[in-house]
C-alpha cells in the first residue's frame, strides 16, 4: 500500500452497515475490510500447489493455446485482488514475472501485498477503484481478476479502463463471475444451509458447535453487506457484448462448476457457522476431494448435456487491438 492509501476498517458497526445500503462502494470497503484478515481461511485459499493449479486451470481454460508461447507476461495487474489469490498463484505458476494488486478495500490490499512479500514475489499494491484505474495508458501486458466484475457498479466502464491500461496486444482474463442461473441455486442452497445449521446447533448436546452469539451477530451483519456488494450476475453472451463494446477483440467465455457449486456453497456456508478449527483436516480433505470429483464430472459429463449458462462460474478473456 502507498502512504496515501486509507487505513482498513476491520469492524463495521450497525450504523455503518445501514449507511452502506445506500452506497454500494462504501459497502464494498466495509465488507471486504471486514473479511480481509480471515478471507483466506473462509474460502480455503492457499498459495501452495493446490491453489496454484486451480488458478492456472482457470487461465488455461479460457486462453487460446497459442497464447502460451508468450508466457511469462512481464507485468500483470489484478483488479479487486482480495487477498491476492488469483495473481499471486498465477505468478507462481509462470504466467507473469511481476504484478500490481489493487482493490477498493484497504484491508484487502494490505493482506494481498503481505501475502506477495511472504512468497518472495515482485508485487506492489494500491487502493484503487476499478472504474478509475490509477495507472497510465499501456502499462500492463495482462490484467486479471477473480470474482470481481460482479462487485463493480459500471462493469463496461471498468472494462474500458482495463483496455486503456493494457498495452496493445495485451490480454485480460476474468474468472469466478456468477451466472444468473447459477447464482439463484447457489444463494438458495447457502441460505438453507445457514438456517438449518443455526437451528441445529441450538439442540441439546450441540453447544460446542455453536459460535458465540456476538460472532453470529457479526456474521449476520457481514451477510447483510454481502447481499449489497454482489451487484450483478451475468449471462455469458451479455458479458461478451460488454467486453466487445469496451473495445476488446478475440473475446471468448467459458463456464465451470455445476454440481461442484451445488456442493461448494453449502459446504462453505456450513464452515462459516461453526467455530474455527472445529471440523479438522479430515473435513478439509473430504470437502476439497468432493469438489474436485464433481468438477471433473461437470467438465467431462455435464458440459455435454447442460446449457452453458446453467454453470455457476463464467470466465471471460479478450485482447486489446495491436
Amino acid at each position: 500500500m502507498t502512504s496515501t492509501d486509507p487505513a482498513p476498517q476491520p469492524h463495521a458497526t450497525a450504523e455503518q452497515v445501514e449507511a452502506a445500503r445506500l452506497d454500494s462502494k462504501l459497502a464494498q470497503v466495509l465488507y471486504h475490510d471486514w473479511e480481509a484478515e480471515s478471507y483466506d481461511e473462509k474460502w480455503s485459499i492457499s498459495y501452495d500447489q493446490r491453489c496454484i493449479d486451480y488458478a492456472r486451470s482457470c487461465f488455461d481454460g479460457i486462453v487460446p493455446d497459442d497464447e502460451f508461447q508468450r508466457l511469462p507476461y512481464d507485468r500483470a495487474l489484478e483488479l479487486g485482488c482480495g487477498s491476492g489469490f488469483f495473481l499471486l498463484n498465477l505468478i507462481q505458476s509462470g504466467v507473469a514475472r511481476r504484478g500490481s494488486v489493487t482493490d477498493l478495500s484497504p484491508g484487502m490490499v494490505k493482506v494481498a501485498t503481505r501475502n506477495g512479500q511472504a512468497l518472495g514475489l515482485d508485487i506492489d499494491g494500491r487502493v484503487a477503484d476499478a472504474e478509475h484505474i490509477p495507472y497510465d495508458d499501456d502499462t500492463f501486458d495482462l490484467v486479471v481478476g477473480h470474482a470481481v466484475l460482479h462487485h463493480i457498479p459500471d462493469v463496461e466502464l471498468s472494462l474500458r479502463e482495463v483496455m486503456r491500461v493494457l498495452r496493445p496486444g495485451g490480454r485480460f482474463v476474468f474468472a469466478g463471475e456468477p451466472t444468473t442461473v447459477g447464482n439463484q441455486y447457489a444463494r438458495r442452497l447457502a441460505d438453507l444451509t445457514w438456517n438449518l445449521t443455526i437451528r441445529a446447533v441450538k439442540l441439546p448436546g450441540l453447544g460446542g458447535w455453536r459460535r458465540p452469539q456476538a460472532e453470529i451477530d457479526e456474521n449476520s451483519r457481514a451477510a447483510a453487506l454481502e447481499w449489497i456488494v454482489d451487484l450483478h450476475t451475468f449471462s455469458p453472451a451479455d458479458l461478451e457484448k460488454m467486453a466487445t463494446r469496451a473495445g476488446a477483440v478475440d473475446v471468448d467465455t467459458a463456464t465451470v462448476e455445476f454440481t461442484a457449486a451445488m456442493l461448494g456453497w453449502p459446504v462453505r456456508t456450513f464452515e462459516s457457522t461453526v467455530p474455527p478449527g472445529k471440523l479438522g483436516w479430515g473435513w478439509s480433505r473430504f470437502a476439497f476431494g468432493s469438489w474436485k470429483t464433481l468438477s471433473w464430472v461437470d467438465a467431462n459429463i455435464w458440459r455435454h448435456v447442460v446449457p452453458k449458462g446453467w454453470f455457476y462460474n463464467v470466465m471471460i478473456t479478450g485482447v486489446k487491438p495491436s
